[in-house]
């Protein structure tokens, strides 16, 4: 939104330019820079929109210490996502084979005191 006002104030700017000084080049000109200046921020949205969409994990040390806390007495996690939900917030599914299962929530104990 914020991209949205400040092409429309430079829309406006280069109208009353061209209007005072007879520069009929800054309209078009203020044109593609407010285009150019949209797609840059529309970019950086479908970026960071498509990595949480894509359960990317850009952690790699907290997805370690998640294993290393859980692969314990013959555990092993099989499958691991990971994702920030908010800021300093992530959540996770993941999945443990075990020989001996330990009730749910002694995994989850395991976890306790991550910081993020």
């Amino acid at each position: 939104m914020l991209a949205d006002a400040a092409t429309s104030v430079l829309a406006i700017a280069a109208l009353v330019i061209a209007m005072y000084s007879q520069w009929v080049w800054a309209d078009p000109a203020v044109g593609i820079i407010g285009s150019l200046v949209i797609a840059s921020w529309a970019f950086g949205l479908i970026r960071d929109s498509g990595a949480v969409l894509l359960d990317v994990s850009v952690d790699k040390n907290l997805e370690a210490v998640i294993r290393d806390r859980l692969e314990t007495r013959g555990d092993r996690v099989t499958d691991l996502h990971l994702w920030q939900v908010g800021p300093g917030h992530r959540a996770a599914v993941i999945s443990v084979i075990s020989d001996h299962p330990l009730p749910s929530a002694t995994y989850k104990r395991r976890l306790n005191g991550l910081r993020v």
